[in-house]
């Protein structure tokens, strides 16, 4: 089914069906383009598609062509995406770096594609990234600013716009990179392809999950593939689109009190951070009737707070389990009344038709239900590969079937539990992740808790609380009843855990400061 008349989802004219269709749609920003401010931060489909069209005129007046690898590095806002249509719309392949990358990260991946054409900024340019760049880049492009060794790129609003040109659906169309939780992130080249096989079960879903028109509220990253099928949906759905770079609480509340959306998406670990939300008289949180998350296991307490503060008859919470090397493969939805009592390493059932799941042990044989082994997972939406990296990524493949780099299992009725990633698992402890679930649903002043391997070895939970506040030796001690012995908890603050552009805990090297001599925390007990 994600197979069959798939004829691609080309950024290049990304707009252009929805501009057709519902020129007037709204696209709210909680602030203004940096390639464009004097649009301000209340949009529709048919200015983004123009802009969008403008901005491939300037590329092409800077002699990129067709298939030039073209990476965009700048300050965060909703134009990187804009811009990675941009590229996309004159057949080059955009190469989408987050801004919460370090230049020495930037630097590398470059390298690793050859040093492509680079659309930045001069504060990304001066601030973050080596003198080297600009000498050894194809073309250094400023949005904003000047410096020296680079060439603005500036859209001009006179120019007529060229007509997009459809390339080979099984083409390079995109490259983004992967978390970067253990090493340097590795660049995944998408087709458009296989960017709509990924659409093709989400959209559905959603079709029979939300059946009238939302607002929907976006904080992803944007330079992840999920936003390209995120948006997508809402598009062709007409929903009005809110997207948000600021995932402070406050801003939040003041944004959702306004707009009252519909339908949330956002990392995991910013939904824990929005828990405050169910609090607020203002009831910014009263309309919403789907929770989405599609990066990691949500805990059962954050959905069942903030499904709790909505005021609609059926609420629900839609997970997605997946990678970006290969999309959704595995969903399941939850209602508020079953939200608290949910296993929240349950991530669900394949895409029937769609996708496929199967564990297997370190034989490749399927153990029975109940029994741990490695994920695996088939679907049509899988990347083409890694990019200059093609033999890794023919490593996690055994016979079309794709390692995932967890471990789980599946129940009899064929629900698949995510206990660990491979390279986290602790031997002897069990599943890390459900002993998290444990702490953060028995102590609500936990904003985030880690179990990772301490000195010698040993389980040692991080945690970091609500304000910072003390934590409580006897309250952690009775929320620790039951569970495997660990070491006393470190707490640290938020802004020092080493995370992802997902908003992941990259946790090899949250373990690697604590084996440090100085790990810049004291036990929390």
């Amino acid at each position: 089914m994600q197979r069959i008349g798939n004829r691609g989802l080309f950024l290049g004219s990304f707009f252009d069906g929805a501009a057709k269709k519902s020129p007037y749609q709204r696209i709210t920003l909680d602030h203004e383009l940096d390639i464009a401010p004097e649009l301000g931060s209340d949009l529709t489909v048919y200015a983004c598609a123009n802009l969008v069209a403008e901005m491939a005129s300037a590329l092409r007046d800077q002699n990129v062509r067709p298939g030039d690898k073209v990476a965009v590095y700048k300050q965060d806002s909703f134009d990187i995406f804009l811009l990675m249509c941009a590229v996309a719309r004159i057949g080059a392949v955009p190469v989408a770096l987050s801004p919460s990358l370090d230049g020495e990260t930037v630097t590398r991946l470059l390298e690793r594609c050859a040093w492509p054409h680079l659309i930045t900024d001069e504060k990304k340019l001066r601030e973050e990234l080596p003198a080297e760049v600009a000498g050894r880049c194809a073309r250094v492009l400023l949005v904003t600013g000047e410096a020296e060794g680079a060439t603005a790129l500036r859209r001009n609003p006179g120019t007529h716009p060229r007509p997009f040109a459809r390339p080979r659906a099984d083409r390079p169309a995109l490259l983004t990179h992967t978390s970067g939780t253990t090493d340097v992130p590795k660049l995944v080249v998408h087709t458009a392809r296989s960017l709509r096989a990924r659409y093709r079960p989400q959209a559905l879903g959603a079709r029979l999950l939300i059946r009238g028109r939302e607002t929907l509220a976006v904080r992803v990253s944007f330079v992840h593939s999920r936003l390209v099928t995120a948006l997508a949906i809402a598009l062709d759905r007409g929903f009005p689109i809110v997207i948000t770079k600021d995932a402070t609480p406050q801003r939040i509340a003041d944004i959702f009190a306004e707009v009252k959306p519909g339908v949330l998406e956002a990392h995991p670990n910013t939904f824990v951070e929005w828990e405050t939300l169910a609090d607020d008289p203002r009831g910014p949180l009263s309309n919403v009737l789907a929770l989405s998350s599609t990066f990691d296991a949500i805990h059962p307490r954050t959905v069942q707070r903030i499904l709790g503060a909505s005021h609609r008859r059926r609420p629900f919470h839609l997970q997605l389990y997946g990678q970006s090397e290969i999309g959704p493969t595995v969903g399941r939805a939850t209602s508020r009344r079953r939200a608290m009592s949910a296993d929240g390493r349950c991530v669900g059932f394949p895409f029937p038709g769609m996708t496929a799941v199967r564990v297997v042990d370190r034989d490749g044989r399927t153990p029975g239900p109940g029994t741990p082994g490695f994920i695996e997972v088939r679907s049509d939406g899988r990347a083409l590969t890694y990019f200059g990296e093609d033999a890794r990524f023919r490593q996690q493949l055994d016979d079309g079937w794709w390692r995932m780099g967890d471990v789980g299992h599946r129940t009899r009725w064929g629900c698949l539990h995510v206990s660990d990633r491979e390279v986290d698992v602790i031997p002897g402890f069990g599943s890390a992740l459900e002993a998290e679930d444990t702490l953060m649903s028995r102590l609500d002043i936990l904003l985030e808790v880690v179990v990772v391997p301490g000195e010698e070895g040993a389980p040692t939970p991080v945690v970091v609380t609500r304000d910072d506040a003390p934590l409580d030796p006897g309250r952690w001690a009775a929320a620790t009843a039951g569970l495997p012995a660990m070491r006393p908890p470190v707490q640290l603050r938020l802004a020092e855990l080493p995370r992802t552009a997902t908003a992941k805990v990259r946790r090899l090297e949250l373990a690697r400061r604590l084996w440090a001599p100085d790990p810049g925390a004291q036990p929390a007990t």
